[in-house]
Order: C-alpha cells, then sequence, then structure tokens
C-alpha cells in the first residue's frame, strides 16, 4: 500500500514504515503528524485517483527530528566588473516516520 500526498509545494510517494524528509512542519520530536492532502491511494490492484484529492483519505506519521539540512554556496560572479557575492543556506526540515494509510 503507498499513497501520494502534497505538502509544502511538494509531492511524495508514502508508504508504511517510510522515513522522509519535507520541507518544515510544525510540532515537536514524538509528535502525530497528520496530512490530508492525498492525491492517490493505492493497495494492490486497487487505486484511487482523487480531483484533486480523495475523500477521507489521512496519512498518518511521527516526527522524528526538526533540523537544518547542509549549507549550499550561493554564489555569484561577474568577470572583469569585481563583482562578487558569497551566501550561505541551510533549508529547515522535518523528519518524520509514516505509521499508517487510513483510506
Amino acid at each position: 500500500m503507498f499513497a501520494i500526498v502534497k505538502t509544502g509545494g511538494k509531492q511524495y510517494r508514502v508508504a508504511p514504515g517510510d522515513i522522509l524528509r519535507v520541507e518544515r512542519l510544525p510540532g515537536e520530536r514524538g509528535d502525530e503528524i497528520l496530512f490530508d492532502e492525498v492525491l492517490l491511494v493505492a493497495d494492490g490492484d486497487t487505486i484511487q485517483v482523487g480531483q484533486p484529492l480523495v475523500e477521507g483519505a489521512r496519512v498518518v506519521g511521527e516526527i522524528l527530528r526538526q533540523g537544518q539540512a547542509k549549507k549550499i554556496v550561493v554564489f555569484k560572479k561577474k568577470r572583469r566588473k569585481k563583482y562578487r557575492r558569497k551566501q550561505g543556506h541551510r533549508q529547515l526540515y522535518t523528519a518524520f516516520q509514516v505509521r499508517e494509510i487510513i483510506v
């Protein structure tokens, strides 16, 4: 069984037991998290596709960690113009484990 959920402007394929890192969501470690925006649910040969969402479908998970990703460097340069800009960025994320998919 798997589902496709939408969160943080992205879509993710999830199954029970999966661990995912998504854009930062409110909550603390150990809290339950609920995704209501389920676009598709598949269980063996049975597939339910929402238009745009599957009615009554939810994905329940548990927050494992709130953290920051590795730093990326944003470097801009224009040759021969003495123009250089260096900036770093660390994206916030939430790691969670999918417990169950409710249809």
